[in-house]
């Protein structure tokens, strides 16, 4: 392994947000050097490319400090190449975002700008945050497979949508009105699946479950903020739980979705708290589930907390300070 690279390595997906990443990368790129960062840079070519890129760039050449251009997508791909590496601890990487994607779920937790040049000053200030990580074992043709993830991972409806929007990134296609549309669409086609949910070792769900949530930030879907109590700091996963429900209350509760109420409004949702969740469908293996974007194979899922794991650069006025 080669020392320490005091330099940043910034991974840009050039598809993020329909190709706008791409397009912006020029004018992100001059920001950057305006603001006397000392940085090489690489763009992903393929799916899970920045995996391999920054676990890489840290067990060969170095690498500490990552910034990631694109969307929760490219940020849980930056996470899983940290956190696939076995030179270095964690707690010893520091990670920033330029935010672009589709989703942009994790920025709203922290209320990050859009705003390219205000991002790169924050990036600049480098407050940092020492931010918890899911860790997901789900399974592929029987195997366990482990996936991290920073934001937020789920099942049900919530992986059923997530396959949807994919489906219209690939056709060139997004926006807002666009995504609600595919929600209703896959609500019109959703079959339920029989859910048992473990917390912490204790069963507490065993229903037909439309969607079933695991945050370690609030917000999925673009906006939607389902876990409206987690702390990104706190050693615990957040899960909400929505059993059957009608179209006509789903779409009465649009707004509260977005806003969080829907979990005090709608009694067929249930929230709960731990360190270790289990979620067992039946059939055994009927369901898939996604994680900040992408699809993943089948049931059982297990998640856990990696408490206070790595290094985000955060605005300094962010919400959450102990």
């Amino acid at each position: 392994m080669n020392e320490e690279n005091n330099k940043w390595l910034v991974v840009v997906n050039p598809m993020a947000s329909v190709g706008k990443c791409g397009k912006d990368w020029p004018e992100i790129k001059q920001l950057l050097v305006s603001e006397g960062f000392e940085f090489d840079d690489v763009q992903t070519e393929y799916p899970r490319h920045a995996i391999e890129i920054v676990h890489n760039a840290i067990e060969e050449k170095g690498y500490r400090k990552f910034i990631s251009v694109g969307g929760d997508g490219t940020n849980n791909e930056v996470v899983n190449g940290i956190f696939t590496q076995n030179v270095v601890p964690t707690t010893e990487i520091t990670m920033g975002t330029i935010p672009i994607g589709t989703g942009n779920d994790w920025r709203r937790t922290f209320d990050f700008p859009l705003d390219y040049q205000k991002v790169i000053k924050i990036l600049k200030k480098g407050y940092t945050f020492v931010h918890d990580i899911g860790k997901l074992t789900y399974h592929n043709n029987g195997d366990p497979q482990t996936r991290y993830f920073l934001n937020a991972a789920g099942t049900g409806l919530d992986e059923m949508v997530c396959d949807a929007t994919n489906l219209m990134k690939r056709q060139g296609k997004g926006g807002a009105l666009r995504y609600l549309l595919g929600i209703v669409k896959c609500l019109l086609n959703y079959k339920y699946e029989r859910v048992q949910l473990e917390i912490d070792g204790e069963k507490v769900i065993d229903d037909y479950v439309l969607s079933l949530s695991v945050g370690n930030c609030r917000y999925i879907g673009g906006g939607m903020m389902m876990m409206p109590d987690a702390v990104p700091n706190d050693g615990i996963l957040d899960v909400t739980v929505v059993r059957q429900l009608s179209m006509l209350k789903f779409i009465a509760n649009v707004k509260n979705i977005y806003s969080g109420a829907f979990v005090k409004k709608i009694k067929e949702v249930s929230t709960f708290k731990g360190k270790k969740i289990r979620v067992t469908s039946i059939p055994p293996h009927s369901l898939k589930v996604e994680t900040e974007g992408e699809n993943l194979s089948n049931s059982p899922f297990e998640f856990e907390i990696l408490s206070e794991a790595i290094n985000m650069i955060v605005p300094e006025n962010h919400k959450f300070k102990h």
